[in-house]
């Protein structure tokens, strides 16, 4: 079978099953010595839940039952700032997010928006599962949060309603949304655009309205919160690829036992492998279907334009971040 009828047949199974996972894991809460609220804000078919329901489950199985992990997707429990600022309270004890609201906790993550940071998705694994990534997850425990391991979101790419999207002249004067997060302000306003931050709950209806021209975002969100039906134009721009750290209260953290938080981490970073293959394969299948609902592919801008022109705010940030980093994850082979 070829490698991405694999990763497609894995991903289905995932989505088939993970409604049934999330019940059954449910069902084992009240047996927990430790039950754990976990909440992220994308949809119950989106590789954050796939990957987290199989979190749970494995972590489940190694503590033999002493951890349950009760998963709370799209948005239940708030936005991501929202459950971010809940993991230092101790109100949610776990989540998987973007990097959107995370320099606002520990600036050092804004590195990692940096438009065209990592020469592909092997170059940022490398730098993320090595000691950088480590070395940025170990900085939230000054903030009241434990950082677990690096999923992913994935490269970003840029939707438009009436406007495709070729070379960035293309962007000038739309409005588009982007997330909560300076770097990519600076980087879309270098274009010409009206870079918009936005929570991800106003998006879909700011489009629809017309309120909003455009916005940017991994091919799993584009397909699973439909935004075909708001938007016409799909640029493969991949401007910025997008980790997605897993991250703990360090209150509840602190309470668990060594072999537990040893679980913990390990099976966080385990699952990493597993999320990204879920992740890549719904995007090889969903580009496809974006295609069967209307949108019209830009499967080839002039990627080397956009770095170019993104390239000011680059250096801008890079300084700001320190040389010498931004130095050691191009060096990472």
């Amino acid at each position: 079978m070829p490698h991405f009828a694999r990763v497609r047949a894995v991903a289905a199974l995932a989505i088939i099953g993970v409604t049934l996972g999330v019940l059954a894991l449910a069902a084992d809460i009240r047996a927990a010595e430790f039950d754990l609220v976990e909440a992220h804000t994308t949809t119950q078919d989106h590789p954050y839940t796939l990957g987290m329901v199989r979190f749970a489950q494995l972590v489940r199985e190694r503590t033999q039952g002493r951890v349950a992990v009760q998963i709370h997707h799209s948005r239940q429990l708030g936005d991501e700032r929202q459950v971010v600022e809940g993991l230092q309270l101790g109100t949610v004890h776990l989540t998987v997010t973007s990097t959107g609201p995370l320099g606002g906790f520990v600036p050092e993550m804004n590195v990692l928006d940096l438009p065209f940071l990592f020469r592909d998705a092997s170059h940022a694994y490398k730098v993320l599962d090595g000691e950088i990534g480590r070395g940025l997850l170990d900085k939230f425990e000054a903030v009241g949060i434990k950082g677990l391991a690096f999923w992913e979101n994935g490269f970003r790419h840029v939707t438009t309603g009436k406007t495709p999207v070729e070379r960035p002249a293309d962007l000038k004067g739309l409005k588009i949304r982007v997330m909560e997060n300076r770097v990519h302000q600076a980087a879309f306003r270098q274009l010409g655009a009206d870079a918009t931050p936005m929570a991800w709950g106003e998006v879909f209806t700011s489009l629809q309205q017309g309120l909003l021209d455009a916005q940017e975002n991994p091919i799993p969100i584009v397909s699973t919160f439909k935004l075909y039906e708001v938007q016409k134009y799909l640029s493969l721009t991949g401007h910025v690829y997008s980790p997605a750290p897993v991250l703990m209260s360090k209150k509840t953290w602190d309470r668990m036992p060594p072999d537990v938080q040893k679980i913990l981490l390990d099976t966080a970073m385990e699952v990493a492998k597993i999320q990204r293959q879920l992740n890549r394969g719904q995007e090889e299948k969903q580009v496809g279907e974006l295609r069967a609902k209307g949108m019209t592919v830009i499967e080839k801008p002039d990627r080397n334009a956009f770095r170019e022109a993104m390239k000011p705010v680059f250096d801008q940030f890079q300084g700001q971040f320190g040389k010498d980093l931004v130095q050691r994850i191009a060096n990472t082979k």
